[in-house]
């Protein structure tokens, strides 16, 4: 008998393949070639833009990122007024709306009644979604003329000649400028930002949010202490996606910032941005030099981008670091 059974017992046995099997290395095999199809084209891209550019960057070289002249006629060309446009006003819409879209999130999840949590919130992602074209003409043919008329006309009569508020507010009361580009970027990411921010509010446990009341915190004390630590991460990351719709917003910013290449020397002085700059000029550039140096602008702003979004990579180390 036992020589009966070790011949069976010595026989190898084949695992027959797990159901589904094939259909996983399928799946994998789709994510793996979906990730790589994104880094090359990022790639691709990013090669592209500095081949485009590069008769502009090898011509003017350092002068193109410190150079205010813009000239079609003449072919010189530098980047420092859009580069300073771009970043002074996605600077200023960001500190603007960052603390509107904080308090909007907040009362939403702590302060508002309940039967008007859902029409508020529906209201705020439909904002969300409308067209930056809209803001534009919105902004130049409505908020344009009642900016110019309530708040730069009574500023600069009331402003002393050579005070500090002079030079803040020199410049053509039209209802255009840095301050109005920058304001109608702060309307345009706020709901974006509010809404990112509002569901990170609501993946706190009710558990984590109750036990603080529970304690006797008041409203603020959690939300300062309790709930927003919680969402740092998920936070950050949300005013640097907001931060990156500002610097990349193209129509919205070319209806009413000016479009002049020269330095701002003011809140209400005329400027441009990188993007608006490129939409404004491309279809117009006859010379191989002009549509170089709008794709190195592009490369300019591609770069800038990508740094912000590294300083956000840092900060959430760091702040995962500290916790």
């Amino acid at each position: 008998m036992t020589d009966a059974i070790l011949p069976d017992a010595g026989r190898s046995t084949r695992r027959s393949a797990p159901r589904g099997a094939l259909i996983g290395k399928v799946f994998e095999g789709l994510c793996f070639a979906a990730a790589t199809t994104l880094l090359a084209t990022l790639g691709g891209l990013l090669v592209a833009l500095f081949i485009g550019g590069w008769p502009a960057i090898s011509k003017f070289g350092l002068g193109f990122l410190v150079s205010a002249t813009w000239n079609p006629v003449t072919d010189v060309y530098g980047a420092a007024g859009p580069i300073v446009g771009t970043l002074v006003t996605a600077a200023g819409a960001l500190a603007l709306a960052l603390p509107v879209a904080g308090g909007v999130a907040f009362f939403l999840t702590e302060l508002c009644p309940a039967p008007l949590r859902r029409p508020i919130g529906t209201a705020v992602e439909l904002l969300a979604g409308i067209p930056s074209i809209v803001y534009g003409m919105w902004g130049l043919f409505v908020f344009a003329p009642l900016f110019a008329k309530y708040i730069q006309l009574p500023l600069m009569t009331a402003a002393k000649p050579g005070s500090l508020l002079d030079t803040l507010t020199t410049g053509i009361p039209n209802g255009s400028g840095i301050l109005p580009a920058a304001i109608i970027l702060a309307i345009m990411i706020l709901p974006f930002m509010a809404a990112t921010l509002r569901e990170l509010l609501l993946s706190v446990p009710v558990g984590v949010r109750e036990s603080a009341y529970g304690l006797g915190a008041t409203t603020a004390e959690v939300v300062m202490s309790v709930t927003l630590p919680y969402v740092r991460t998920g936070a950050i990351g949300a005013v640097m996606l907001g931060l990156g719709r500002a610097l990349g917003e193209t129509m919205a910013v070319t209806f009413i910032i000016g479009n002049s290449h020269s330095f701002p020397k003011s809140l209400f002085d005329s400027g441009s941005t990188i993007a608006s700059t490129i939409a404004n000029e491309f279809t117009e550039a006859t010379s191989p030099i002009h549509t170089a140096a709008l794709i190195a602008l592009g490369l300019v702003l591609f770069l800038i981008t990508f740094v912000v979004l590294g300083l956000a990579r840092l900060m959430l180390r760091a702040q995962e670091g500290r916790s």
